[in-house]
């Protein structure tokens, strides 16, 4: 037995010993294992798959050991995710945490910052969110206002943030902020790192169409932050900033992959029905399917290419923008699909009419519009895509 089919015996046993079988299923929303300090769990078997999984490193396989990961290689990794998979296992822990300020920290932390903030992470015990996007800072990130200003050893930071997922149960935000006001507007940011529970730090809720509220807005008025908590080098953090975008795209990209779920098919069968050969009834449906389904092969085998590619641990570049684009498009294609074979029970938001699945996919079909806006809007990701991947002249 090779030494990777060993590692895929050994993931299987631990997972068939360790992994609860609540934990076996799709992931309803109120059991998002997000950790954090005011974390709540309403079923005990998410605490404790968090817990287990933690104490081995599995919340983030490919972290170095160090800093609370399991130090898996990248083929160690792809066959952890596939045995997970194979159990419908749930993520243990999901978050900002894992896939964006923990990344940026491994690359551009400080040795003293690394070892404060990513073992938290990997435990689940700090939740964090992200201060980009102003009102009058969007799509043109650059032009943002909020400000940090020195005094002493700390920096007073004035402004305010919106559409920060998660602010309202957040512990910790890593946030950019203008530190010149003199320099160009992408030369004068830098990225800074600050608890939630500073004074001077008001966080606004904001409720969406689907009704839920996972974005807010936050006010920072005075707020006194250590200069120890700055990453990278002052009025150099668009750099990191930007890096950190590369990777959530990269992980918004794959919003269609982890569990698996009820399928399109399996709806269309339920509420379309089947005809004598046992083929989806309606043609047109039929071949929106396929065509989708031949797409998520497709950029299935082209995200294992490009992790084939970047074996040598190579940070994602701009192409994390083509696939933040075509994932984001393929799930909001799926759930567009789903209400289709939903046909009118896709119209539901309350009563005894509709089944919970069937509510819960009309909530989701709505939180899918975001896919187009959030990490970058399709727009900014086609201009990269344009003149960072293809070379086209502007």
């Amino acid at each position: 037995m090779g030494e990777l089919e060993e590692f895929r015996a050994q993931s299987r046993a631990w997972l068939e010993a360790n992994c609860p079988l609540s934990i076996r299923s799709n992931m309803p929303a109120d059991e998002y294992p997000g950790g954090g300090r005011n974390a709540r769990y309403k079923n005990p078997d998410t605490k404790l798959w968090l817990e287990r999984c933690a104490e081995q490193g599995y919340t983030v396989p490919a972290w170095p050991k160090a800093v609370g990961g399991a130090g898996l290689n990248k083929d160690q990794a792809v066959v952890w995710q596939e045995e997970m998979r194979r159990i419908n296992a749930r993520p243990p822990l999901v978050g900002m945490g894992i896939s964006m300020i923990g990344p940026a920290l491994l690359e551009y932390g400080t040795e003293e910052q690394q070892q404060e903030h990513l073992p938290k992470i990997a435990s689940g015990a700090i939740w964090w969110c992200q201060g980009y996007s102003e009102p009058g800072s969007g799509s043109d990130l650059a032009s943002l206002r909020t400000s940090a200003v020195e005094d002493g050893d700390d920096y007073i930071i004035n402004g305010q943030k919106i559409w920060t997922s998660g602010a309202d149960n957040a512990d910790w935000m890593f946030c950019l902020v203008r530190t010149d006001p003199d320099a160009p507007k992408h030369e004068g940011i830098s990225f800074i790192l600050f608890d939630m529970t500073t004074p001077g730090i008001t966080v606004k809720p904001i409720k969406l169409i689907s009704g839920l509220s996972p974005f807010c807005e936050t006010f920072l008025d005075n707020v006194r932050v250590p200069k120890a908590n700055l990453v990278h080098e002052l009025n150099k953090g668009w750099t990191v900033g930007k890096r950190l975008l590369q990777y959530e795209r990269s992980s918004i990209g794959g919003i269609g992959g982890g569990q698996k779920v009820r399928s399109i098919e399996d709806y269309a069968s339920e509420y379309v029905g089947l005809d004598d050969s046992g083929k989806i009834a309606d043609p047109a449906l039929r071949a929106d399917i396929l065509r989708h389904r031949m797409n998520d092969k497709a950029f299935a085998l082209t995200t294992r290419r490009s992790m084939q590619e970047s074996a040598t641990g190579k940070a994602p570049g701009a192409v994390s923008s083509m696939f933040k684009y075509y994932g984001t498009e393929q799930n909001i294609g799926k759930y567009e699909l789903l209400l289709t074979a939903l046909g009118t029970q896709s119209l539901g938001w309350e009563g005894d009419s509709f089944a919970e699945d069937e509510l819960t996919t009309t909530r989701a079909w709505l939180r899918s519009k975001a896919n187009s806006i959030e990490g970058g809007t399709s727009e900014v990701q086609l201009n990269i895509i344009a003149k960072r991947v293809l070379g086209l002249p502007d």
